[in-house]
């Protein structure tokens, strides 16, 4: 089994309030879920307005695949262009 694991960080320059990026928060999390099948939650920076930080999982049984398929999801995200992206993280294993 091959698990990838990403991070990406945003900085969100419009929104003026937790309401604000939470709506953006949702539309990316929503966006990544629907198009790859991933688990993806907010996993950091939950009180700051101006920063985001969103993590995802995929699992399969071909390290190529899952690979491609993590950076499909990071090019996804800035492609959205709902924020801009600051860092990213990804981690690839075997169990």
């Amino acid at each position: 089994m091959v698990i990838g694991l990403g991070i990406i960080v945003f900085r969100l320059h419009d929104c003026n309030s937790l309401k604000g990026k939470r709506r953006v928060v949702k539309s990316i999390v929503a966006r990544i879920r629907n198009n790859f099948n991933a688990s993806v939650a907010e996993v950091g920076a939950n009180d700051n307005h101006h920063r985001a930080e969103i993590g995802f999982s995929l699992v399969g049984n071909n390290r190529q695949v899952i690979n491609a398929k993590v950076d499909k999801v990071f090019n996804l995200a800035e492609e959205m262009g709902l924020a801009e992206i600051i860092d990213t993280q990804m981690e690839i294993f075997n169990l």
